[in-house]
């Protein structure tokens, strides 16, 4: 990888510093022009009487606001709160919707807000009846549009609970011209109790007729959200922010914009309940039901059909109007089924309906400004018959790796039609795992749980992406699947399938099955925490089951896999105490939907513009000085054109006093093997960063075959190197990663020398491998081939044998002879001082960053005063030295002897073995270069 050049010189720094003032201001101007306050919204409140219940005397008061636009009379849009929420919670959507021509009516529903009465979570005789009173309200008004008497031009926009009103007020009520629930439910006993039957209505899932009638309680979504009915306040879905959009920078606080897509607290003064109220401001039926699925974990017919009855599944089929459902991806209380059911219920009854996916929810965000603009448009086009619809066909959101801002980029792709979140038979991928049989237990009491996530604290990771990293499976508990590693991006958008086999002593079994994005290097991320729980009765003691997993949009890169995880406990769910061992295996594989689309374009915000004008200036700066660092390091020296490496007086200092090397200097001939010796801390590998250019040295010079070297200078190109290991992109094969180097250089292919580098590399077939299945060693070995690419006349190499056996050390000595036998150079950093021993030729020794040897490696080595004896008697000849003052160390090797003579002439060594009766065939010098490095800088070091 190239190195960008920073400005050194005072001049260069004083441009750079001009250049980066006035990109700060400019982009000043726009962010203080971004919040500027948009003109107020004329409004009027008021407290609208609407009776209890059918046929009650007494009344509920709605507390109300409505806001106007500029011009009327206008279409009109009802605009529900989510859940814990109350009219204040959708004022700054309501003013959006007022500015683009909307007249908008907001009110606390009752049990919320300033409202009175009581809960009935979108009863048709309660809430769904108020909210017809309020279209009567509409059809009165003179500033609101009227299709004929007592029929105003109106709408409903709605987020989840909300979103669930507009469904059910558009089944009941011929008067709604157009509704856009977003991230809502289609069955509540569904939603809170995936896999619930009831009496009237069967469960969703399409493989439900082998599961049980109980469902799963989705416990901790249902404690949040009762708590924000019961208490009056609750955590707004999303935590409050929008989801990350395409273009935008960072993720927005909502603020003013509001967008209710869940509980948020009250800004007015709570109506409190009773303190003998356990359920606060639930109705009496709303509390038996959560209460019992709190207390046993299961749903009973009554409750299921109580749930179903407050459910937009109801009245799909009697809505004609268009639809325009806005579903989130990163939603665990309300997922992409929901939208589907209703999708496929609405369109087989005839009605018109259209969907968008986007990458929010619960956990993931409220809709940004840019699919706001879009529902707002759509709704304009709908109600007015103006403009061009803006929602064609199908769209859906791409969350991709992470900004440096910290939100996701996103793009969004379209398809001609929605397709239904299997993805259509035709368009799914079938993908074979491995894993055999596996045992699991569910402990006793259910704990610990495994975490998959927590529900409505998703999104504070700022991405549902980040939080799906911090899942955790107890071992024991969790039985794994996986698939091979995709070739290609493998986007996955709905709902995957798997026919599971499971046996087990017990009546049911409750798993929870999930898909995680396995990465290279083992890293799991569960995409949109997703988890779909099953309970599955074990007639006969087993069971098979095709589980439909929760809907998710991920791309999975390539080289990654995907993993199937099937575990006996969540804490999200309720889950059984009593303990219980199942056999899991996997029938067949996954089978994974694909929806294929176009991407498209998100336009050019004036912010990135002017980020992409500020790269371009910034970048000719660096062109700019990069220019003038080049001209002066082209200076050379012609006496030295032809010798590989001369350091003069190189130094190199830190901030803090710390000196890593000190006034070096040595000479490097063509055709030597180089060994660069010292203790750690020495200074070696800061020396070769500098021959490098990595870093810059403090004083001194470098100069290879006569230039001198920067970071950057041309004759860098003459050097191949492996300096503190060496990157290689893991999904790729060893011959590849040498080729996108080479590519990198913009050298010629020819020039490469692929067949001699590879065969360097001894990786035989295993260079066609992907490389995260490479040993240490084989990585070792295919860095020192990349050094060998082009065949340098100056290869660098730092520990080159880390990593290698000693076969594979023995071939890397002859390698490296042989290289420098050519006329080449080559230069090693090692502390196997064997091995520099056999290998190098030369040899240069530093001691805390100064040179304390330099020369042929047989010099230095016989520098001691060590003396070798061949005798045939080594025991007897031992014992005779010893005798002889002064001599020590003496040691026995095969037939040698060898001492350390300490100044004694060796003839009086060989006299003292002749008078003790040994016959000495041979007498020299000790050749050790460990005994000369240890001499030179300490044994201590």
């Amino acid at each position: 990888m190239p190195r960008i050049p920073l400005p050194h010189t005072r001049r260069s720094r004083l441009l750079t510093l001009g250049v980066v003032v006035v990109l700060l201001a400019a982009a000043g101007l726009v962010w203080a022009g971004a919040g500027d306050d948009a003109p107020p919204v004329a409004s009027q409140d008021a407290v609208l009487d609407v009776p209890a219940a059918p046929g009650s005397a007494e009344l509920v008061h709605l507390d109300t606001t409505l806001y106007l636009p500029d011009r009327t009379p206008a279409p009109a849009v009802l605009l529900p709160h989510g859940f814990g929420g109350d009219k204040t919670s959708v004022a700054g959507q309501a003013q959006e919707l007022a500015r683009r021509g909307f007249v908008v009516l907001t009110w606390s529903a009752r049990g919320f807000g300033h409202s009175t009465g009581q809960i009935g979570l979108n009863d048709p005789n309660l809430e769904v009846a108020d909210a017809a009173r309020l279209v009567d309200y509409l059809a009165k008004r003179p500033d609101v549009r009227q299709d004929g008497p007592g029929d105003p031009r109106v709408s409903v926009l709605g987020a989840s609970y909300g979103g669930a009103l507009a469904l059910l007020l558009a089944g009941t009520d011929k008067r709604v011209d157009a509704i856009a629930p977003v991230i809502t439910y289609n069955d509540l006993a569904q939603g809170l109790v995936p896999n619930a039957a009831s009496a009237t209505a069967p469960a969703a899932t399409p493989a439900a007729g082998a599961f049980g009638a109980d469902g799963v309680f989705k416990r901790s979504w249902a404690g949040i959200l009762f708590s924000a009915g019961a208490g009056g306040t609750g955590a707004r879905a999303g935590g409050g922010a929008e989801a990350p959009e395409p273009g935008q920078e960072s993720e927005n606080d909502s603020g003013a914009q509001g967008g209710g897509g869940g509980a948020a607290p009250a800004a007015a003064q709570q109506q409190l309940p009773s303190s003998a109220a356990v359920c606060g401001r639930f109705t009496a039926e709303i509390c038996q039901a959560y209460t019992e699925l709190a207390t046993t974990g299961r749903v009973s017919p009554a409750t299921a059909d109580l749930l179903h009855r407050l459910s937009p599944a109801t009245v799909t089929s009697k809505i004609t109007v268009p639809t325009l459902l806005v579903q989130g991806e990163n939603d665990t209380l309300f997922g992409l089924d929901q939208s589907d059911a209703t999708a496929r219920q609405i369109a087989a009854a005839g009605g018109k309906v259209q969907q968008i996916w986007y990458a929010g929810g619960h956990d993931g965000g409220q809709p940004g400004p840019r699919l706001r603009a879009k529902i707002a448009d759509w709704l304009w086009f709908q109600l007015t018959g103006e403009g061009s619809d803006p929602v064609t066909g199908f769209a859906y959101d791409v969350q991709g790796s992470l900004r440096a801002s910290g939100s996701p980029s996103v793009r969004i792709v379209t398809a001609d039609g929605y397709p239904g979140l299997d993805g259509g038979a035709p368009q799914r991928n079938p993908l074979a795992v491995r894993g055999g049989e596996q045992t699991v237990v569910n402990p006793p009491g259910g704990v610990p749980a495994a975490v998959s996530g927590i529900p409505g604290l998703n999104g504070l990771a700022g991405s549902s992406r980040v939080s799906g990293l911090f899942g955790i499976d107890p071992p024991g508990q969790s039985a794994r699947f996986t698939t091979a590693p995709v070739d290609s991006q493998l986007l996955v958008a709905g709902s995957s399938t798997v026919r599971l086999r499971i046996a087990g002593t017990a009546p049911e079994a409750v798993l929870f099955a999930k898909l995680y994005d396995v990465s290279p290097d083992g890293t799991r991320t569960l995409p949109a925490n997703a988890v779909a729980p099953i309970r599955v009765p074990l007639a006969g003691g087993a069971a098979e089951v095709t589980v439909t997993l929760a809907g998710i949009v991920r791309p999975i890169e390539s080289g990654h896999a995907l993993q199937l995880v099937v575990t006996t406990t969540d804490q999200a769910f309720a889950t059984p105490i009593e303990p219980a061992a199942y056999q899991i295996s996997v029938e067949g594989g996954l089978s994974v939907p694909v929806v294929p689309g176009t991407a498209a374009g998100a336009g050019w915000p004036l912010s990135n513009l002017l980020a992409i004008i500020g790269v371009l200036l910034a970048a000719l700066v660096v062109a700019v000085v990069a220019a003038l660092r080049r001209r002066r390091a082209h200076s050379t020296d012609p006496e030295l054109a032809g010798v590989p490496l001369v350091i003069e007086g190189l130094t190199k200092s830190y901030p803090g006093g710390l000196t890593a090397v000190r006034d070096l200097s040595f000479r490097v001939e063509a055709g030597q093997v180089l060994g660069l010796l010292g203790p750690n801390g020495a200074g070696k590998t800061t020396t070769l960063r500098m021959l490098m250019g990595l870093i810059t040295p403090t004083a001194g010079q470098i100069r290879v075959f006569g230039h001198q070297v920067r970071p950057g200078a041309p004759v860098l190109s003459r050097i191949g190197s492996f300096v503190e290991g060496s990157g290689f992109l893991p999904h790729l094969s060893g011959e590849l990663n040498l080729r996108l180097y080479w590519d990198a250089t913009g050298r010629p292919a020819e020039q490469a020398h692929f067949a001699e580098a590879l065969e360097i590399a001894g990786l035989g077939s295993a260079v066609h491998r992907k490389v995260r299945t490479y040993s240490q060693g084989m990585r070792q070995r295919l860095a020192i081939a990349q050094a060998m690419l082009g065949l340098p006349e100056l290869l660098v190499l730092d520990e080159p044998t880390n990593g290698l056996d000693p076969p594979q050390i023995h071939q890397m000595r002859e390698v490296l002879q042989r290289y420098a036998s050519t006329g080449r150079t080559v230069l090693v950093s090692s502390h196997l001082l064997a091995e520099v021993e056999q290998t190098c030729t030369h040899v240069v020794v530093m001691h805390r960053g100064a040179l304390v040897a330099a020369g042929p490696v047989s010099d230095i080595a016989a520098e001691g005063g060590e003396a070798t004896f061949r005798v045939d008697d080594p025991q007897a000849a031992a014992a005779a030295l010893r005798s002889v003052g002064g001599v020590s160390d003496v040691d026995i090797e095969g037939e040698l002897v060898h001492a350390n003579l300490d100044g004694l002439p060796r003839a009086d060594a060989v006299a003292a073995l002749v008078r003790a009766g040994v016959a000495v065939e041979q007498a020299g010098p000790r050749r050790r270069l460990e005994d000369a490095f240890l001499r030179l800088v300490g044994e201590e070091s």
